[in-house]
């Protein structure tokens, strides 16, 4: 149970504090025959240590019914400044990436496109503190695997989840919708959009016009690390008939993110070293201020409670000490004096 920055572990003790106010109708102390108490002349030292011990009796009950319910004082995460960006990586998951960069099944020690971009991603994600990263597959339609987040380890299971056969198509452009929505737009720091993907399909113009609306409010950094198969065109390549999106998608889809007015670079990979040279560049250039933040612990105030119940019990038996001592002392004379008495009666007879 939380109320504002303090909790408690156990709530249902605090149902017995109200036992706190006892001593305020009852009390401990030794009762003495007066035959009148009003014959005695006001005293205010008395009144005061009469409230004093009623409030050491209070304090003594409502600790011990606090420090059984586990109090703690809630962490306030602290808010500093790191070196990374928020990073949202769109990772194509259609059936072609299942093929090793020569453009087959893989068998033996080779690598699948899909499990060396994995194994690269999980460690471009070890390397980096403060990076807040999401992740978002895609194939025939996109599939948020986590959302941005600072938790390191949640993203590299994420990303080693993205292990199933994906389909044959390739819908870059809802992709793309889903990884920018993972920006706050009223986040600070640098913002990069990671894209990897063997490939690429035709956008229609109808949803360009979303999507560069989208890239200009939010201004990322764009990259793509284009997985290229052996043999296959560049980005760069010009067809030998019609220049259309259909007849070269991967070079239009380039053209298309140079027009969006934001940083942009691409990158060509044929093999699992260039992969990983690619993921350094990237995580070269984006080193810059970011703000994060820093959870604090919550604070066990359960020593605290009791310290204070302590402190009350402390006073009552201080108090159940003196006025022990006091009778005692007080008994001594009257029976010194109850002796002298039938010692002289004795004498008379």
């Amino acid at each position: 149970m939380m109320v504002g920055s303090l909790g408690v572990a156990s709530p249902a003790w605090l149902w017995l504090l109200p036992l706190a106010l006892l001593p305020l109708v009852a009390s401990g102390r030794r009762r003495v025959a007066v035959p009148a108490v009003a014959a005695a002349p006001a005293d205010a030292a008395s009144r005061w240590i009469a409230r004093l011990l009623r409030a050491a009796g209070m304090l003594a009950i409502a600790g011990l019914m606090v420090a059984l319910a586990g109090p703690y004082g809630a962490g306030a995460p602290v808010i500093r400044i790191g070196i990374g960006a928020q990073i949202s990586m769109l990772i194509d998951r259609s059936g072609s990436m299942n093929e090793t960069f020569a453009g087959r099944q893989p068998s033996g020690a080779e690598e699948s496109k899909a499990a060396a971009s994995r194994r690269l991603l999980a460690d471009f994600v070890g390397a980096r503190a403060h990076d807040l990263l999401a992740v978002t597959a895609f194939s025939t339609a996109p599939m948020l695997v986590m959302p941005m987040t600072d938790r390191h380890a949640a993203v590299r299971a994420a990303i080693a989840a993205i292990d199933r056969p994906g389909l044959d198509y390739t819908n870059v452009a809802r992709g793309l919708a889903m990884a920018l929505s993972q920006f706050a737009p009223e986040s600070s720091g640098s913002r990069v959009l990671l894209f990897i993907s063997d490939g690429a399909a035709v956008i229609d113009p109808r949803v360009q016009d979303a999507l560069r609306a989208a890239f200009t409010k939010l201004h990322p950094n764009l990259y793509w690390l284009f997985l290229r198969t052996k043999g296959s065109p560049s980005i760069h390549d010009r067809p030998a008939g019609e220049d259309t999106p259909q007849a070269a998608p991967e070079r239009h889809l380039d053209l298309f993110f140079k027009s969006l007015g934001v940083p942009y670079r691409a990158f060509e990979a044929e093999g699992a070293p260039a992969v990983a040279d690619a993921i350094a560049q990237i995580a070269a250039l984006e080193r810059n201020p970011i703000p994060y933040t820093e959870p604090r612990p919550r604070r066990d105030l359960t020593g605290l409670a009791y310290a204070l119940a302590g402190l009350g019990l402390l006073l009552l038996v201080l108090a159940a000490l003196a006025e022990a001592d006091f009778f005692a002392r007080g008994a001594q004379p009257r029976a010194s004096r109850d002796q002298r008495t039938d010692l002289d009666l004795r004498r008379a007879a």
